[in-house]
């Protein structure tokens, strides 16, 4: 797994091992970053559920200026910071080991993007999406990865389902401000 454009591109990542973290394929990561690439330059991005951080890291790379990226699992959390630090990220990055959760109810910062990728077949995206809603900027964008059988719904707060696809086993889902 490597980055694919941007200051860090070609950089390998590193994943953790076992089957409790599901990476992101490169041909869903390119479809996501394609769609976003001119929403990333100077955006403040959250990675919930991050496990290597490579969809934080691809963003920081397109010019993102700043991100925080949670995992609850400490092996995920010791390969994010490797995978930071040989991007050279480590200045403009918050690392997290905490559920997420526990992480929204406690924060006070805004996001421009958000990134979600949560374990599957545990029903924690109606959860977390109202959560996520109210600690994103009045234009951002929440971009989920979950199963193909998980209906989410049209709306979440002032957020609107912008972009829904499917990949294989993976559907992906975007959320952006409603229109005025």
């Amino acid at each position: 797994m490597r980055v694919i454009t941007g200051s860090a591109r070609g950089r390998k990542l590193i994943t953790p091992e076992g089957l409790d973290t599901r990476p992101t394929t490169d041909k869903v990561k390119e479809a996501i970053c394609s769609s976003l690439q001119f929403d990333f330059p100077g955006a403040v991005v959250l990675d919930l559920f991050a496990g290597s951080g490579q969809m934080a890291i691809e963003a920081l790379s397109r010019g993102a200026s700043r991100a925080v990226l949670t995992d609850s699992d400490p092996k995920a959390a010791e390969c994010i910071k490797q995978n930071i630090k040989n991007c050279g990220f480590t200045d403009c990055t918050e690392i997290l080991r905490t559920d997420a959760v526990s992480y929204l109810q406690r924060c006070t910062a805004k996001f421009d993007i958000a990134f979600l990728d949560p374990p599957y077949r545990k029903d924690i995206l109606q959860q977390i999406l109202p959560l996520l809603a109210e600690k994103m900027q009045k234009n951002g964008i929440i971009v989920c990865e979950h199963e193909p059988e998980c209906n989410l719904p049209q709306t979440i707060l002032h957020f609107d389902l912008q972009k829904q696809k499917k990949y294989g086993k993976i559907t992906v889902s975007i959320y952006r401000a409603a229109e005025e």
